[in-house]
């Protein structure tokens, strides 16, 4: 998000931090699925319009559908407040400078509350009126793990202009908020932005998802949250944390398996999200956004998503992943958006020409949506934004490059912020007096509305996507990666051993020889596995028949007739097992050894990309399955799969 008092705090933190190194959808429509949430805000009278779009949403390749496998696509903007607002600068909560009573120790002199700000001073229907006036068709709405546990009432103050939220806490009125956005047809995304209430995003004690609590915790409390919204249909995404980032002294990571492996929290949280609480959300994934020490000279950078071209997330739904970024102009690819302490030599993305900016953000996160590729996915800019007041040339052009950028790309977008207070955060859409006049982006005053016009109706995919094969990625780096339900529902089907199972209605299609990692696939095939909860464990040779030897002097775990592969177990870097279930048809018994002991054995193209980088893979082809793993105990060779058994598709 944008914030001077931000960067502020980024370069007064730098400071510290030297003196540690050196010491170490249309207007009114409403998405149509369950009935909503009960609620003390909802009468008769309140049934949503026709709908225009249907819940729950889900992903074909780059693109976001609905239940019907129309696209629809994230035209958004941020709503906060109720992730906090009081900026940190002085201590204490009674009057006085820094004190959270204070309105100037919030960030530009707007205390939320805890909640969503605006409704001082905007009758709620108002407020979504002018949202669809806008443009917006999605909502992402940050919150606090703070603002979970409060059980204190809001003051009466911060609801003026909404009297029925009166004596209500913060996570009561955040109910009310994502009740009506529901009911005036917005998709609305629910955001972790941060711990404590405390205004992000420098070095704020927000750094991480666990920076003030456990990841455990962080974790029950998006199922908590899931689950309080499972019955509201417009509520279609968890977005699992904002601007994950370093703190003083440790950078978060990206699969490292440790405290500060943002990769590792993420994927276990996305899974009990769809498991435990609602099955219908999308999971938004941000990327890092900063590592190192902001000075010349050190390492420092921000990664955004290229850690995902090597290590990608496998979520039990695999058809529910959106990946995102920010993007501001005053930051760049490697530059923190400090001025002073903590500013860099490396240009900012408003220093670079439109050409640059565009290879800028497709290197850092566009690539995500190329086709074809374990990490294909959908990628939401869910923050940028510019202030109304700006008059920099430089600041000014990159607003129009990266709309442009976004209009050309067809991307899914999400302004920040939505809402201010008219006089203090000119970065608003829509900024309000104290008694209720509107300002902002429609105003025909407003020199950003050209661009946020041309972003909002430029012409994009509309209508049916079609569906395209699935890849996915699987890692056993640190523990097991079984992303399939219905094996998850067998239990540990080889204990002790690292283990790894496809999604549901995807096989196992390729492997590497070192390092645990899979790939799996829908292609060619679709879900070819039968019903029911039968599967094989293969951990000897068995199933090889008699004059069927097709890796000879290697041992081989070998699918029984009609049953593919769909995962496999490591014990060390030793094959253990392998997991076979059964086919809906009858499947072909012929087939041909793919070795990938010393080098590569990849279908041409490389479908689903680079799966394990720096490892010799085997792929069977997209009109084949995998029968069967071969690998050799020989003293002096590694012990991990080194052939794989492909046979043609029926």
């Amino acid at each position: 998000m944008p914030m001077s008092s931000a960067v502020s705090r980024l370069a007064a933190a730098v400071a510290g931090l030297l003196l540690t190194v050196a010491a170490a959808v249309p207007s009114g429509a409403a998405p149509a699925t369950a009935p909503p949430r009960p609620g003390p805000d909802r009468t008769a009278a309140d049934a949503p319009a026709p709908a225009a779009w249907y819940g729950p949403l889900s992903t074909r390749g780059r693109y976001i559908v609905d239940a019907h496998g129309d696209r629809f696509r994230l035209k958004g903007a941020n709503w906060d407040g109720a992730q906090g607002s009081w900026t940190g600068s002085g201590s204490g909560s009674g009057s006085g400078s820094g004190s959270t009573d204070d309105p100037a120790a919030h960030h530009a002199g707007q205390d939320s509350h805890g909640i969503l700000l605006g409704l001082d001073r905007v009758p709620l229907p108002r407020l979504l009126a002018d949202f669809h006036a806008a443009g917006v068709n999605t909502v992402r709405l940050p919150f606090s793990n703070e603002m979970v546990h409060s059980t204190a009432p809001v003051p009466d103050s911060a609801v003026t202009a909404n009297p029925h939220l009166r004596g209500r806490t913060p996570l009561e009125v955040y109910d009310a908020v994502v009740d009506a956005l529901s009911d005036s047809g917005f998709a609305v995304v629910l955001n972790n932005h941060t711990n404590t209430s405390r205004w992000c995003c420098g070095i704020d004690g927000n750094e991480r998802w666990n920076s003030g609590q456990s990841t455990e915790r962080w974790a029950e409390d998006w199922v908590f949250m899931a689950r309080r919204y499972a019955s509201v249909p417009g509520v279609v995404g968890a977005d699992l944390y904002n601007e994950v980032r370093r703190d003083v002294l440790d950078d978060p990571n990206w699969g490292l398996g440790d405290g500060h492996d943002w990769y590792g929290a993420a994927l276990p949280a996305a899974d009990r999200i769809l498991i435990e609480a609602d099955p219908r959300l999308l999971i938004v994934v941000e990327g890092i956004n900063w590592t190192g020490v902001p000075v010349d000279g050190l390492p420092h950078g921000r990664p955004v998503l290229g850690p995902v071209r090597t290590l990608s997330h496998t979520l039990v739904d695999s058809r529910k992943l959106v990946y995102s970024a920010h993007f501001y102009g005053y930051t760049g690819p490697h530059h923190s958006g400090a001025t002073g302490i903590g500013e860099t030599h490396d240009p900012r993305y408003q220093d670079l020409s439109r050409a640059e900016l565009g290879a800028a953000l497709d290197d850092e996160a566009f690539f995500v949506e190329e086709d074809g590729r374990h990490y294909t996915a959908p990628v939401w800019v869910s923050e940028f934004g510019i202030g109304a007041r700006e008059t920099g040339t430089a600041a000014r052009a990159w607003f129009g490059n990266v709309t442009d950028h976004l209009a050309d790309r067809d991307a899914d977008f999400a302004f920040w912020p939505l809402v201010g207070f008219a006089g203090h955060d000119d970065w608003a859409l829509l900024a309000y007096d104290e008694a209720g006049h509107r300002s902002g982006i429609l105003d025909p005053g407003d020199w950003r509305a050209t661009a946020w016009q041309h972003l909002t109706t430029a012409p994009g995919r509309t209508g049916p996507v079609a569906p395209v094969p699935l890849w996915r990625m699987l890692s056993t780096d640190h523990g097991d990666a079984v992303a399939s339900r219905r094996v998850r529902a067998t239990g540990d089907w080889d204990p002790g051993a690292y283990k790894a199972a496809c999604p549901d209605a995807t096989r196992l299609a390729g492997l590497s020889h070192t390092g645990g990692r899979g790939l799996c696939t829908d292609a060619g095939a679709g879900d070819l596995r039968a019903a029911g909860a039968r599967q094989t464990v293969v951990g000897d040779e068995r199933g090889v028949p008699a004059g069927g030897d097709w890796a000879s002097g290697y041992t081989k775990y070998q699918c029984p007739a009609d049953e593919f592969l769909i995962g496999y177990g490591l014990r060390g870097a030793r094959v253990s097992s392998a997991l076979c279930v059964p086919a809906r048809t009858a499947l072909p018994g012929s087939g041909r050894t793919v070795w990938f002991d010393r080098s590569d054995d990849r279908p041409a193209g490389a479908p689903g990309g680079d799966f394990a980088y720096g490892a010799a893979k085997g792929q069977c082809a997209t009109d084949e399955y995998a029968a069967g793993i071969a690998f050799t105990t020989r003293v002096g060779s590694r012990p991990g799969p080194a052939a794989l058994l492909c046979r043609a598709l029926p």
